[in-house]
């Protein structure tokens, strides 16, 4: 009887111990899937913002483009307007401001401004393959956005006589293997339109 006492008493513990067991573990596994859920449910709303980032970028492109024609095309007396000045400044890799080389040129696009009042001027902000291709358009917009201030603050030209917009890397002026390509891609292009005389 003492024994079957001991080996009794011996089961229940072992239950009790399996069941303190097994509670501990569906816990464990309980807590895991809530921390799991909630790191998936930050990555989708994550995700879900990179998406939407992307969609406006994309609208924000195509609106730009076909503003910048439509501003042009209204200009005053357009049709009698030629290109009387074009020049294109470089940029450090992933920088938008602008630096001596680009001042210089920046102020031949014043000067020729200035020369001529009516004069309108076109910016095209361009990179260099290197980053996404949203990364790229908004980059590409932040170098003709400086490009477009220094003109503005230095030589005052009206906002309304200047046009800006981002290609990023879709329009390169150097082929991918041609050495040095992706300086060259970094750039501002600039075309100063002008009434013919």
């Amino acid at each position: 009887m003492k024994i079957f006492t001991i080996a009794l008493l011996a089961l229940t513990l072992m239950f009790v111990g399996c069941g303190v067991n097994k509670d501990y573990v569906a816990q464990q596994i309980q807590d895991s899937e809530s921390r799991t859920a909630a790191e998936m449910g930050t990555l989708r709303d994550k995700t879900d913002g990179n998406a939407s980032e992307i969609t406006k970028l994309r609208s924000l492109a195509s609106e730009l483009d076909s503003k910048t024609d439509m501003a042009i095309n209204k200009a005053k007396g357009f049709e009698n307007y030629q290109v009387i000045w074009t020049g294109e400044l470089n940029f450090d890799f992933d920088k938008s401001d602008v630096n001596g080389a680009a001042e210089q040129i920046l102020s031949e696009a014043g000067d020729k401004m200035e020369q001529n009042p009516g004069s309108v001027v076109e910016i095209v902000g361009h990179t260099d393959k290197t980053g996404s291709t949203n990364y790229n358009l908004m980059l590409g917009q932040q170098r003709a956005e400086s490009s477009k201030r220094f003109l503005s603050e230095r030589f005052g030209i009206a906002l309304y006589r200047m046009f800006v917009i981002s290609h990023g890397e879709n329009k390169p002026s150097a082929d991918s293997g041609e050495m040095s390509s992706s300086s060259k891609n970094r750039r501002v292009t600039l075309t100063v339109w002008g009434p013919m005389n």
